[in-house]
């Protein structure tokens, strides 16, 4: 490596060759450092990125990590993992060699995390304490599976944080109902909770509908896509997995409501989202039309998993719950099983049947 005066300027600058990914011989240079060492190292930590050496430093590494996933990920995901990054693991690793960070760094990090304590004394939930985690032992299996890392220290450090599962709030059908009572003096509210309530969509399913998506005379809704809004920008991605694209047959009565609503709308086009609202404006009614009405509060997803309880009810299996939730069939046995009546009584009355037989 060599570093040259650029007398001019009165800096320093590097030019060199190096190969990238595809093995293509190219050209670098890269002007204006004060000193030939800024200069030399800045060559060095470039170098070191290209070929993944893990002799790098860690706030390096993570740089390549982004190159590598930012791409595979949606934005917003995407926001989360840099959040995570920049405020809760840098400040500790960053200046920290990949290779050279152990078990005993990671467990003094974690004795951070858990120790801490914001202005009112609360510290991070149980929950958040394991996604940092998860974040940090990420980026070293990265390191393993693509750039030759020998071990994951934080596989060795032991566990942090855990599972809280959230109570799960349910709607019968009368409070629904009663709810949808409440909010109709506002149609868009009202269509909107109609369409969650009936079909089990997500939110940001919802949100990205347009009346293309909507075949009434197979009264059916297509799912292709999400919507969300990241500081301050509309965004319309994919749904949030594969088995999320789905065909969702609707009642007649849904039809009948949602020409209603569109009939309503001036200037719309096929492809123009049809509730050009927010989550909040709907987290919002779900407050007031739950007071109004004397029912329980309950989130926003939590019309999703009344859906599913609705479904239960009416004795569909999970099977077929799944496939209209945009789920696997094995996570609405393990997320809803409380839900299902148990058949352990009857598999045990019709195996006495057989030995008796």
């Amino acid at each position: 490596m060599a570093a040259y005066k650029d007398t001019e300027r009165n800096t320093w600058y590097v030019a060199f060759y190096y190969r990238d990914w595809q093995g293509n011989n190219k050209k670098k240079k890269k002007r204006g450092f004060k000193t030939k060492r800024e200069a030399l190292d800045w060559e060095k930590t470039f170098r070191q990125k290209q070929e993944a050496s893990l002799d790098m430093l860690f706030k390096d590494f993570v740089e390549v990590y982004a190159e590598d996933m930012k791409p595979r990920l949606k934005y917003n995901t995407w926001l989360t993992k840099e959040h995570i990054i920049k405020t809760k693991l840098l400040p500790y690793f960053g200046n920290k060699k990949m290779n050279e960070i152990k078990a005993a760094d990671v467990v003094r990090w974690q004795n951070e995390m858990m120790s801490f304590r914001d202005e009112d004394g609360n510290g991070y939930s149980k929950v958040y304490l394991k996604t940092l985690q998860s974040q940090l032992s990420a980026i070293f299996n990265h390191g393993i599976r693509l750039y030759e890392l020998k071990e994951n220290p934080v596989r060795k450090a032991g566990s942090m944080g855990g599972e809280r599962r959230k109570e799960m709030l349910v709607w019968t059908k009368e409070e629904y109902k009663k709810f949808s009572e409440a909010i109709i003096d506002k149609p868009q509210a009202y269509y909107a909770f109609e369409v969650l309530f009936w079909t089990g969509l997500r939110v940001g399913e919802l949100l990205a509908l347009t009346p293309a998506d909507i075949d009434f005379s197979a009264k059916t809704i297509s799912v292709t896509k999400s919507y969300q809004r990241i500081k301050g920008e509309d965004y319309i991605t994919d749904p949030k997995t594969e088995k999320s694209n789905r065909t969702v047959s609707i009642p007649d009565f849904l039809c009948e409501e949602l020409q209603e609503y569109l009939a309503m709308l001036y200037g719309f086009k096929d492809d123009d989202r049809m509730f050009q609202i927010t989550k909040s404006f709907l987290h919002h009614e779900m407050i007031r039309g739950s007071e109004k009405a004397g029912v329980k509060r309950i989130r926003i997803h939590d019309i999703r998993h009344s859906h599913v309880s609705m479904l239960i009810d009416m004795g569909f299996s999970a099977v077929d719950i799944a496939g209209r939730m945009g789920h696997e069939s094995i996570d609405i046995t393990l997320h809803y099983a409380h839900m299902f009546p148990s058949a352990q009584k009857d598999m045990a009355e019709k195996l006495n049947m057989e030995r008796v037989g």
